[in-house]
């Protein structure tokens, strides 16, 4: 019988010890976020009127286009739309529900000066190795007789130098 209490107790006592370890305070969304630098691999233009889809457009050819960020939640884009311009850079964060990425850094476009690409982005899938964000007129609600624009960014995660 007192072994029992005595394997109880140790057993709490281990239990105390693992959970009162310091905690990083980031998540594991923000590690894979932070764990390299993201190369742009494609942009999906998908162009709608309401909910009925006008064209579809995929460009693959993207030159050398990187998303990187860091751990004290700054970030910088590098070649924004295959123009010559300083290096983009700006704060990242997540929306509370870790869906939604928001960065403030301003690139140029082909189009406009001054935009800032991924101040709203749903987060479409993010793993180990690629991401892929969606932005634009992605708002759940919307007009069933405006045009609408949704773009799609896929990354790659560049190999860190000295890994295999």
């Amino acid at each position: 019988m007192k072994k029992r209490y005595l394997l109880l107790l140790l057993v709490l006592i281990i239990g105390f010890i693992v959970n009162s370890c310091k905690k990083t305070g980031q998540n594991p969304i923000e590690t894979l976020f932070t764990g390299g630098t993201w190369q742009l691999a494609s942009i999906e233009i998908t162009q709608y009127t309401g909910n009925t889809q006008i064209s579809d457009t995929t460009i693959n050819d993207t030159c050398s286009q990187f998303f990187t960020f860091k751990t004290d939640n700054t970030c910088t884009y590098a070649n924004f739309n295959c123009q010559t311009q300083p290096l983009a850079t700006g704060n990242w964060s997540l929306t509370p529900n870790k869906l939604f990425l928001i960065a403030d850094m301003v690139c140029d476009s082909t189009t406009t000066l001054h935009v800032k690409p991924f101040i709203n982005a749903q987060i479409i899938n993010l793993g180990l190795y690629s991401m892929v964000l969606s932005t634009g007129d992605i708002a759940p609600n919307y007009s069933l007789t405006k045009p609408r624009k949704i773009v799609k960014y896929g990354f790659i995660r560049q190999k860190l130098s000295g890994s295999n």
